[in-house]
């Protein structure tokens, strides 16, 4: 693409060669000749600092934020790298999501599997989805792993450049609001499934990293629709704030103008109030929390214009996400779960759905991670010493914090069970559980591991097959 021409919007500079540019980057070890290279600053790393090595490595323009001179090429600076790469990016691969259907979902809990569940019913219905999130990106039909949940601006706009898909489901972080990745996109559907206490190390307090979360319904087209779960306090919040907006509000909760109602969860059914109609809705996954993942799924689907009773069909038929409460059995009757779940209430969620499955004993392993929101731990160990009966603290990513601190930090938290080995924790929950008794491994779900372990295994779900080799299969249906 022409130089001049892509940096119209952010440049009036008439000193900018006219030449063709190959890409955008914002890593200096990426830039060939002719590139243009943009440098952020990043959580440790600052971008300005490798500026001398993009251009000696071939680029032929800079944007930046720091009052630079005498560059040998041209220095354009702007207020803000990271919005000014998400224009750029925009511009670079023409404006891609201006053709596409999108469909963006917030919230603390369950934006991954509301996700998957409304990609699972669309496709079921004959649309194409690409999907992007904290698991995989799907993009026609290939699947690829996730490096974020929300991609950074210039793969997000690759991404929706090459998705020849209908409609695209982002899974939207704070960070990636905050950061400016989704900056110049417009949504066709806002979902905000709730709000738990999480990455206030970020944020500061709830509060910002509410209004953080708030931000995504901005960019909601005015023809759009935000669908927010009310049974959430700051789900009710949210759609207060929204009441004046000119896009379609619709919510999910017991209040009269609720358009739809949960009005019995029992395990695989529940019952709901939707226009007045009462409906069964089926799900072949455990977990409260999964019907209300599942009335979200719903209303989104019904909105696009997929007849009721397909989605419940849909609904009945889907299988879960890798990661995500996901079920294994051993051969003397314990049930063991690997879950993403990393707040308060998510353990709560699956603490409480082992309980009402009948489990004897519920055996809840699960770690910190390093450098990040320490202000929540406290309280995520209660609730486990609340439901769980025996809490095994591990380690999680340490993310450069030494292991013997991490290890401290562990016994001063808990006064039960501290097994630093993460494989050798599980290990020793399923060997010690017993016939009804649950092990619950909370926090990385399908994540590969960063630190090596005894077990030859590079994730909790590999472990667990692992530990339990011979004659134990994993649930071809998660009941």
């Amino acid at each position: 693409m022409n130089l001049k021409e892509l940096l119209k919007s952010i440049s009036k500079q008439i000193s900018i060669p006219d030449v063709m540019i190959h890409k955008i980057t914002t890593n200096s070890q990426f830039v060939d000749k002719n590139d243009l290279f943009i440098a952020i600053k990043g959580y440790s790393l600052n971008g300005h600092d490798f500026i001398n090595q993009a251009i000696e490595a071939g680029a032929v323009c800079i944007v930046g934020e720091e009052d630079i001179r005498g560059l040998p090429v041209p220095y354009i600076r702007v207020s803000n790298s990271r919005l000014a790469l998400a224009e750029l990016a925009s511009e670079f691969y023409g404006n891609p999501a201006k053709d596409k259907k999108i469909i963006g979902i917030t919230g603390t809990n369950g934006k991954t599997t509301t996700a998957y569940m409304i990609k699972h019913i669309l496709e079921d219905f004959g649309h194409t989805c690409s999907m992007f999130g904290s698991v995989n990106t799907v993009i026609n039909g290939d699947t690829y792993p996730s490096l974020n949940t929300t991609p950074d601006a210039l793969n997000l706009q690759k991404h929706l450049a090459i998705s020849n898909d209908e409609f695209i489901i982002m899974e939207v972080s704070s960070h990636g609001i905050a950061q400016g990745r989704i900056h110049g996109i417009t949504f066709d559907f806002g979902l905000f499934t709730n709000l738990d206490h999480d990455h206030l190390d970020y944020h500061g307090d709830m509060e910002g990293y509410f209004l953080t979360k708030a931000k995504m319904f901005e960019a909601l087209k005015n023809d759009g629709y935000a669908i927010i779960n009310n049974y959430n306090a700051w789900g009710e919040k949210l759609s207060s704030m929204l009441q004046s907006r000119a896009f379609s509000l619709i919510t999910l909760g017991n209040k009269e103008n609720d358009e739809l109602t949960i009005n019995k969860i029992t395990p695989g059914f529940s019952e709901i109030s939707y226009k007045g109609w009462s409906l069964s809705l089926q799900l072949a996954i455990l977990g409260q929390h999964n019907t209300y993942n599942a009335a979200m799924a719903f209303l989104t689907a019904s909105r696009i214009g997929v007849p009721t009773q397909q989605i419940l069909k849909s609904l009945r038929t889907f299988s879960g996400v890798p990661g995500r409460f996901e079920i294994f059995r051993r051969s003397n009757g314990t049930t063991v779960v690997v879950d993403y779940a990393h707040t308060a209430e998510a353990f709560s969620n699956c603490l409480t759905t082992a309980k009402t499955q009948g489990a004897e004993k519920v055996f809840h392993v699960f770690g910190f991670r390093g450098d990040r929101d320490s202000s929540k731990r406290n309280k995520m160990i209660t609730i486990s010493k609340k439901l769980a009966d025996e809490t095994i603290l591990t380690f999680d990513d340490l993310n450069g914090v030494p292991s013997a601190a991490m290890l401290q930090e562990l016994k001063k938290l808990n006064e039960g069970q501290v097994i630093s080995d993460r494989t050798l924790a599980i290990k020793h929950a399923i060997e010690t559980a017993e016939e009804n008794d649950w092990v619950i491994i909370t926090g990385k779900g399908d994540e590969r591991y960063s630190l090596d372990f005894t077990l030859p295994a590079n994730s909790d779900k590999e472990t667990v097959e692992y530990v339990l080799q011979k004659g134990v299969k994993k649930l071809k249906t998660r009941r």
